[in-house]
């Protein structure tokens, strides 16, 4: 560690320490925080600060820059808005009124619309232990002062905390290993008992770069920045044009009662490098493959599945269901150039396409998985397709997909 130390982390010269001060101080301030706190949790005075926010001119008449920062903040000594889940004063007060009234602790939970473990623990960790009683004003304040940021972190405060995390993350152990060994190996040390959470926010939050050398090389995501998690209603759309999903296919379509619904895949070759295109008709079981020599990316694939499809007749061009592969990004094109509705599998549910997977397994009789499907020409993939129609299906009666797909052309 260097000699110059700043929120645990040391400083080759002090000039890198004072800049990765300063740099604490703006980043609290756009966090919200007050001048005056700011600079007490960066351990500098008031007036430090504001030289700091607004420059200052030496007595040699240099100029020094300000901070980037921000200089008028209109919301920053409103009160902020607390978490629904956090108990408030007016919740404090009716606590206080109903316990002095003789209620029961399920009874005031109930008219709160809390847990009963939250009333309990409220009252227990807010008593006033001078006096024994429950203070709503200052069982606030209280609370408001745990809420307080910055705080100490945890691995930091409690002694060979970080250290011991430190040599599980070079043994390989996950967060959840390290927190359950922890209460294996210091049962009667609570100071040492963390949940996984805590080890994580050490990694990529409150660590600050302290563990980011360890968190590459250890951690089996090999993420060194926390991965967001967005609810569905959240999420990126997958293609830029609107994806139908499987849920809106006509009832029929499910139970095979008209002809003419495919259903649409890859299968890879070795490394993903190549790749050939199945269809499979849902009634029939009739299979057609498509060849992809220059590459299986969105553009290629339309162009395959609108010119092995245009020829068939309007009664076998009803729809089309592929799964949210890239490859089908423009699936806009096929659905105007063969008036052919396509819709979307859900996330990771192969069984939603089942008769185009049971098709693919099939097909790896022909494409062994790790080799190179680029050398196929179409005409072998024709022989491969002809030779998979022309098999007896225990589905169809055993008869062929070749004669069921025949008789439904003829009936027309």
């Amino acid at each position: 560690m260097g000699r110059w130390v700043f929120d645990g982390i040391g400083y080759a010269t002090r000039k890198q320490m004072c800049q990765a001060r300063r740099d604490r101080y703006v980043e609290l301030i756009r966090d919200g925080m007050n001048y005056t706190r700011a600079a007490k949790a960066v351990g500098v005075s008031k007036r430090t600060g504001k030289v700091w926010r607004n420059g200052r001119t030496r007595t040699t008449g240099r100029n020094e820059k300000p901070s980037a920062t921000i200089w008028y903040r209109p919301d920053m000594d409103e009160t902020k808005t607390i978490n629904p889940r956090f108990l408030d004063l007016e919740s404090r007060l009716h606590i206080a009124d109903w316990t002095g009234a003789g209620w029961s602790i399920r009874r005031i939970a109930s008219r709160l619309g809390r847990a009963a473990s939250s009333i309990s623990r409220e009252i227990a960790r807010n008593t006033n232990p001078d006096t024994g009683m429950y203070e709503p004003n200052r069982a606030q304040r209280v609370s408001m002062g745990r809420r307080a940021r910055p705080k100490a972190a945890r691995v930091r405060s409690v002694p060979g905390l970080l250290d011991y995390i430190r040599d599980g993350l070079k043994r390989h152990w996950s967060p959840e290993q390290i927190a359950g060994r922890l209460r294996e190996d210091f049962p009667h040390n609570e100071d040492m008992h963390i949940c996984t959470e805590t080890i994580y926010q050490a990694i990529y939050v409150q660590a600050r770069g302290e563990l980011r050398e360890e968190v590459s090389r250890a951690l089996r995501t090999g993420r060194t920045v926390r991965r967001p998690r967005t609810g569905e209603s959240e999420r990126r759309p997958r293609f830029r044009e609107p994806m139908v999903m499987i849920s809106e296919r006509p009832p029929e379509v499910a139970d095979r009662a008209v002809p003419g619904h495919w259903e649409g895949d890859l299968i890879c070759g070795r490394r993903n490098k190549t790749a050939i295109g199945t269809l499979v008709e849902r009634s029939t079981r009739f299979t057609i493959l498509l060849h992809l020599p220059d590459g299986h990316d969105a553009e290629h694939v339309q162009r395959a599945v609108i010119e092995r499809m245009r020829d068939l007749p309007k009664l076998l061009r009803n729809s089309l269901t592929w799964d949210q592969g890239s490859e089908l990004a423009l699936h806009r094109r096929i659905s105007t150039a063969l008036d052919m509705a396509v819709y979307f599998c859900d996330p990771h549910s192969p069984w939603q396409r089942g008769t185009n997977e049971n098709t693919n397994g099939l097909l790896r009789q022909y494409f062994p998985k790790g080799t190179d499907l680029g050398g196929y020409s179409q005409k072998y993939l024709d022989a491969v397709a002809e030779e998979l129609n022309d098999r007896p299906r225990k589905i169809l009666g055993f008869r062929k997909p070749s004669e069921a797909i025949l008789d439904l052309i003829n009936t027309t």
